[in-house]
């Protein structure tokens, strides 16, 4: 591409931007992919770009070379589209995220009533560890280019305010230190500007800088079941309706495979998988 115009990517968004091979090179390593691995990678990519591509477009191309050379690499690149494919509804992202509250040591609870000065509140996820109890409301979307606003960063502090200000028995505050607004994908700068200066946390796929969303499951080594490539969509979707939203879940109980209509050696081929992904840093 020397002496040429680089191609544009038209991103999920909307937004436009340069194409950068570094960037996608980068991705991949971070994934798992050895150097030449990745550098192959992008070099098939850049050779076959024309002037413009959809990022969706360059995604799938590099998930399919990589699925042919190792799979548990595939399967984490592909781990926020596998966040995606958790919905259409909310709940197995909450069940998700609670399930990756447990692996760093908290006490979870999921879609509690705790009770408000005003009126009592449903958390999405209520978790004690140690002294200190956190509530998190969530907020998944299905769309890669949505992000989370400062309205709905403001409709959540109002509702921690409220059970911040509750008393249980007139003189003991309600056990809530700690509020998050959590989402799968990005927030908006006057969400993050709002959330900082309001004393709110909040996590997301690329936010904080340190310790967001995918940092957090690749240290903990849990990955959404939808992240498997041994398995079919609609077999996914009958484990996330049994409640298995997790690889570390299909680990700890084999038999569930078993009960969607998986043969022996099926299983086992999804059993080696996991046990892959998840040993993997």
């Amino acid at each position: 591409m020397i002496g040429q115009m680089k191609p544009e990517i038209i991103k999920a968004d909307g937004t436009v931007e340069l194409f950068s091979g570094e960037k996608l090179e980068r991705s991949l390593v971070l994934a798992g992919a050895s150097e030449p691995t990745a550098g192959r990678i992008r070099q098939t990519i850049e050779s076959s770009m024309g002037t413009s591509a959809e990022s969706a477009e360059i995604y799938r191309r590099a998930f399919q070379m990589l699925r042919q050379e190792a799979r548990p690499v595939a399967a984490r690149y592909s781990l926020r589209r596998a966040l995606f494919d958790l919905g259409p509804s909310g709940h197995p992202f909450e069940d998700f995220v609670a399930e990756l509250f447990k692996k760093e040591g908290w006490t979870v609870e999921g879609r509690r009533m705790i009770p408000g000065k005003c009126v009592p509140h449903e958390v999405d996820v209520y978790a004690k560890r140690g002294d200190e109890h956190l509530a998190a409301e969530l907020k998944y979307h299905n769309s890669p280019g949505y992000k989370t606003d400062v309205k709905v960063a403001l409709y959540v502090k109002a509702r921690f305010d409220d059970i911040w200000q509750c008393k249980e028995d007139g003189s003991k505050t309600c056990p809530v230190d700690l509020g998050f607004l959590i989402t799968n994908t990005k927030f908006t700068r006057q969400a993050i500007d709002y959330a900082t200066c309001s004393g709110m946390g909040l996590l997301g796929w690329s936010y904080p800088h340190e310790g967001n969303l995918y940092d957090r499951i690749l240290a903990n080594s849990l990955f959404p079941v939808t992240a498997l490539t041994t398995l079919k969509k609609a077999e996914k979707r009958l484990l996330i309706d049994k409640g298995i939203v997790t690889c570390d879940q299909v680990r700890q109980n084999r038999d569930v495979l078993r009960s969607v209509g998986l043969t022996p050696e099926r299983i086992g081929t999804v059993v080696a998988e996991v046990n892959t992904l998840c040993t993997s840093t």
